[in-house]
């Protein structure tokens, strides 16, 4: 079977991609090619649901470029294909004295990034957005808002299939050939294309290094888990509450989100799994593990921040010790006033010197494109990277 473009992975990157793609090129013959039974099955399925401003991103970086472009992208496709969305805002905290000069630079770096009407905020002030929350400054960004991205990818899913693209569910690929045309193989049927773009989330180095030798990074999947606001308690938290970030790890640290749906999530830790799509505790795979433990740049990551990690794995058993870090924006939140919620997997890049890569990666090579690290905000930014990818493609 021969198409124009082959699109592996059914996340909403994936789904953008191919949506790109077909805006570009109508009539083009375009299939994508998925190893679960639909789309939306890890890292977007499983996230928390948070349309994202652009606040915390380098100017001039793929994350900040790309964000701000797909954030207007996003609200113009849930507008046009009714997909729920409530732009919301959200303060982001300043615990301590300490904290402030980091926040400030968060506050510049939006302004940089084209954000309008950021509000600082004394300390008495946050009391006016979250009466519970408790800090010595912050910063209000009314872009942030809150979504499922889960209903954004069927809708995608939707006009894809409406307009002739075919979807191969159930289907992982097994082998990339960079011939001309490309050949795909899964284990059920043989492809060719013109143009292939991977975008395999946890699995993108898997595929990546089918054809491309010695690549530099690899895949070391961190879980997230998370806890839920009671339904009576749901009224403690307004909208969305955020610490300042640690800038060694900009994905780290606790906080409170409103969810679409009405619930209010707390969290996440970030621990390593020992499986890539390791959702609870006890998921385990051999494979995973011995990749992940015997890339060298997971051992300079361990060595030097080993004790942050076990802070992670403590707070994942220890309901107490994770309450204990909610805590330092809500001190009155209690134990009884939460209940077990959802996990995701994020897909965290690691470069050979022990560097986590940050900013979105694709590799390019003749007419395969890889997205090697699409990490957060690549949901928000989903339909900004399909433009750069399909732009780059049709050129081709």
């Amino acid at each position: 079977m021969k198409f124009n473009y082959i699109v592996i992975g059914a996340g909403i990157v994936g789904l953008a991609a191919a949506y790109k793609i077909l805006l570009r090129s109508p009539g083009a013959s375009v299939l994508v090619i998925e190893k679960e039974e639909d789309v939306a099955q890890h890292q977007t399925g499983n996230n928390s649901g948070v349309i994202h401003s652009g606040i915390y991103y380098k100017p001039g970086s793929l994350k900040a470029l790309n964000c701000r472009k797909g954030y207007r992208q996003l609200l113009e496709f849930c507008d046009e294909h009714d997909v729920k969305y409530d732009i919301c805002g959200k303060i982001i905290v300043a615990a301590n004295d300490a904290e402030i000069p980091l926040l400030e630079n968060i506050y510049l770096r939006g302004i940089e990034n084209g954000l309008e009407n950021l509000k600082r905020l004394e300390a008495k002030e946050l009391k006016e957005y979250e009466p519970n929350v408790k800090g010595v400054s912050g910063v209000f960004v009314p872009q942030t808002g809150i979504i499922d991205f889960k209903e954004v990818c069927i809708r995608l899913k939707d006009f894809l299939c409406s307009h002739g693209v075919e979807f191969k569910f159930n289907e992982m690929v097994e082998d990339i050939r960079n011939s001309n045309p490309v050949f795909v193989r899964t284990q059920r049927n043989e492809y060719f294309t013109e143009f292939l773009v991977t975008c395999a989330g946890l699995h993108s180095d898997k595929l990546a290094a089918l054809t491309e030798e010695n690549i530099d990074f690899r895949i070391i999947p961190f879980r997230g888990e998370y806890y839920k606001l009671k339904d009576e308690r749901k009224d403690f938290v307004k909208n969305l509450i955020y610490p300042v970030p640690n800038p060694d790890f900009p994905f780290l640290g606790v906080h409170f989100t409103r969810m679409i749906n009405g619930g209010v999530e707390c969290g996440p830790n970030a621990v390593f799994s020992f499986k890539r799509e390791g959702y609870s505790k006890t998921d385990f795979s051999i494979t995973d593990t011995f990749n992940s433990l015997t890339w060298p740049g997971l051992h300079k990551v361990a060595t030097k921040y080993w004790k942050i990690g076990l802070g992670e794995f403590y707070r994942s058993f220890s309901k107490r010790a994770f309450v204990k870090a909610l805590r330092i924006l809500l001190p009155s939140i209690s134990e009884n006033d939460l209940t077990a919620g959802g996990s995701g997997v994020r897909a965290q890049a690691c470069d050979r010197r022990g560097g986590l890569m940050d900013d979105f990666y694709i590799l390019e090579n003749k007419n395969i494109f890889h997205v090697c690290n699409a990490p957060s905000p690549a949901a928000t930014a989903a339909l900004a990277i399909g433009e750069y990818i399909a732009d780059k493609v049709i050129k081709h």
